[in-house]
């Protein structure tokens, strides 16, 4: 394990660090579609993400689901480290969105950590600030672009996130995480291939301009 976290996470943390994760943390491999934090869990760990990508969603009262953000290779979710902080159980539900590797790093040792490692103290506070950013910026997309920019930019995100232009998902799949209608969705899309900005195929959308 300690070659892959050299690999994801040696331009953030110094090798006793990463030491002390590969000693400590719990490797666990996933695939598309698993579940791998749940609202109302108890954390009891923190995840590193070495390989792979994961969305972090939300659920309002109906039980429809929002998309706050993905994760990728060198990431680790905010959401997650408020709740150990705070003691508190999960607000987030964590999706794989393709198959890929973590490591889970024991609750404890955080504190420990940003007393300890000054690389591990700025980790978290960059996590933080980022993931307050992309949440500030999908609350002004939900305020201020119109649901065809919305879309357009949801699927251009997803595209960066995979390194793939090819997205493979359904049409419904793309309306519950963006808390709309699969005929609302259908249409725009149809919109977007005629302004020729996509290419619509079975169960798949290419993404003609990045």
């Amino acid at each position: 394990m300690k070659e892959k976290l050299q690999e994801a996470y040696s331009f953030l943390f110094e090798e006793a660090l990463i030491n002390e994760i590969d000693t400590l943390g719990q490797y666990k491999k996933f695939k598309a579609d698993d579940y791998l934090i749940e609202i109302g869990d108890h954390i009891k760990t923190i995840p590193l993400l070495i390989k792979g990508a994961i969305k972090i969603m939300r659920e309002d009262e109906q039980g429809d689901e929002l998309l706050l953000y993905f994760l990728e290779r060198g990431d680790t979710c905010a959401m997650t480290l408020t709740c150990c902080i705070g003691q508190s159980k999960s607000r987030i539900r964590a999706i794989a969105e393709t198959d890929g590797e973590l490591v889970m790093i024991p609750i404890e040792k955080m504190e420990d950590w940003l007393t300890k490692y000054k690389t591990w103290r700025n980790f978290v506070f960059d996590s933080y600030n980022l993931r307050l950013m992309e949440m500030l910026e999908a609350i002004d997309n939900l305020a201020f672009m119109n649901l065809e920019e919305r879309l357009f930019k949801y699927l251009t995100d997803k595209a960066k996130v995979l390194g793939d232009t090819s997205i493979a998902n359904t049409h419904q799949e793309i309306a519950n995480e963006m808390h709309t209608s699969r005929v609302v969705i259908s249409r725009l899309l149809k919109k977007l291939e005629i302004e020729k900005k996509i290419e619509l195929h079975r169960n798949r959308i290419e993404i003609l301009e990045l």
